[in-house]
């Protein structure tokens, strides 16, 4: 006699809408998330950004620590570098602002690729280490470096607009947030279930049928 849910291939496991009820469920989360900033003031709306940004982090975090193992303690840097890499593209160098997010994304990477490369030949604490030094060396850059990132008091980028469309309240700000996050969170989710990861589980994950019990 069986009970329960179990998936017999790593396929079946990997789908992201399983059963009509998480359709149902996630329908409801996207209509809430549709409907918040109608309903919300300015101050949720505020916080409701911040959390938009910190998840988009913990994603990137997720598929570094969560699927290969890697232990990292300096990924707000990483973070950091990125967004006075867009501010820094659209106040100096003319740059619009939804251009200056991918080259801001490429510019994090390659910082990561900095400080990765040489980690490569520690593991454990000393990774720990190697990444949290991280942290605190770009942390050091970003506040003492005043001529490029402004110090303390950081860079005040322009409004960004699509058109005569422009992007000032925070409850229009929440729309680009949503938009990142729901990309982000995608992207990220397809990409540990590709075709060539999904057919090299398969093949050691498929689950042989167990002889029912009385």
């Amino acid at each position: 006699m069986r009970c329960g849910d179990f998936k017999e291939t790593y396929i079946k496991d990997e789908e992201i809408f399983q059963s009509l009820f998480v359709k149902f469920c996630l329908g409801l989360f996207f209509m809430f998330l549709i409907i918040f900033p109608f309903v919300a003031n300015a101050y949720l709306l505020y916080v409701a950004n911040m959390i938009g940004f910190a998840i988009i982090a913990a994603v990137g975090l997720n598929l570094l620590t969560g699927f290969t193992g890697q232990i990292s303690l300096g990924h707000a840097a990483f973070v950091g570098v990125g967004a006075y890499t867009s501010a820094i593209l659209v106040t100096r160098l003319g740059f619009s602002f939804w251009l200056s997010i991918p080259f801001a994304g490429l510019i994090a990477a390659f910082a990561g690729m900095i400080i990765g490369i040489p980690s490569l030949r520690v593991k454990g604490l000393y990774l720990c280490i190697a990444t949290l030094a991280a942290q605190f060396i770009f942390e050091f850059v970003f506040i003492h470096w005043e001529s490029l990132t402004k110090g303390i008091t950081g860079i005040n980028i322009p409004v960004p607009s699509i058109g005569s469309l422009q992007f000032v309240t925070e409850k229009e700000f929440y729309w680009i947030t949503l938009f990142f996050v729901v990309l982000g969170v995608g992207y990220a989710r397809n990409l540990v279930r590709d075709r060539k990861s999904t057919r090299l589980n398969s093949s050691h994950t498929d689950i042989s049928r167990m002889p029912s019990s009385a």
